[in-house]
């Protein structure tokens, strides 16, 4: 991919670098060689940035190029993070049923779903088109989830859910379990997620479009306006 181009679809400014340079991935300061594309953020790694045999460096508007070729953004470590995207291509999931799944019949699933080893769907589920299900997911009775949902083994999503549309979850992540606020109940000496049971006709939680699960993480009560989290709050 052209030097020019990933600058435009990073919005950073050239600097010292042909625009004709061919870039071929990236890579660290210290692992980059001829086609690689780097980052610096730390000036006590500045002396390896001179060094480095990457074709171009990613700097902040501030650092000094001393006449190497760089790529000007405010936040280096995010145009970084957006370099690694455009240079890596994701597996593709044929659509399809595995035979250890188990569906409920009165689950709706649409058009182009790949569905793994070992996944679980309960009823009254709705699940959008092209959806991806990798192994062990579990989908909870009333889950109403939106197009081209992407689930990473072992996520969940408990019952009476409800997701929009590209929302990707990573692995081990569990949505709508208690959380997020107990009450206690001194009389009887017991503590009940207050927030997920508070009223039947409230989803569990609510993931708005593009929303983002960090690995091991999970989510309760209303979640309608997030578009990611982590596993720590």
């Amino acid at each position: 991919m052209r030097l020019e181009l990933i600058a435009q679809k990073l919005g950073a400014t050239l600097e010292n670098a042909s625009p004709d340079v061919e870039i071929s991935g990236v890579a660290t300061l210290e692992e980059a060689g001829p086609g690689h594309l780097t980052f610096l953020t730390n000036p006590k790694y500045a002396a390896m940035a001179r060094s480095t045999q990457a074709a171009a460096v990613i700097v902040s508007p501030e650092a000094p190029a001393e006449g190497r070729p760089v790529l000007r953004h405010a936040n280096p470590y995010l145009a970084f993070a957006r370099a690694l995207e455009l240079f890596y291509q994701p597996p593709e999931y044929a659509p399809g049923i595995h035979p250890t799944a188990v569906i409920d019949p009165s689950a709706k699933i649409g058009q182009g779903a790949h569905i793994g080893p070992y996944v679980v769907i309960d009823a009254d589920v709705e699940i959008g088109r092209d959806a991806v299900l990798l192994a062990h997911v579990v989908i909870y009775r009333g889950a109403k989830i939106g197009d081209r949902f992407f689930a990473h083994a072992q996520s969940i999503v408990r019952e009476f859910c409800e997701l929009g549309d590209d929302v990707r979850l990573q692995n081990g992540v569990v949505i709508g379990a208690d959380g997020f606020g107990f009450a206690r109940d001194v009389a009887l000496g017991v503590t009940t997620g207050a927030l997920r049971k508070s009223k039947p006709s409230v989803p569990s939680a609510a993931a708005g479009d593009g929303a983002r699960g960090g690995a091991g993480g999970s989510a309760a009560g209303c979640w309608r306006n997030c578009r990611s989290y982590s596993a720590f709050f």
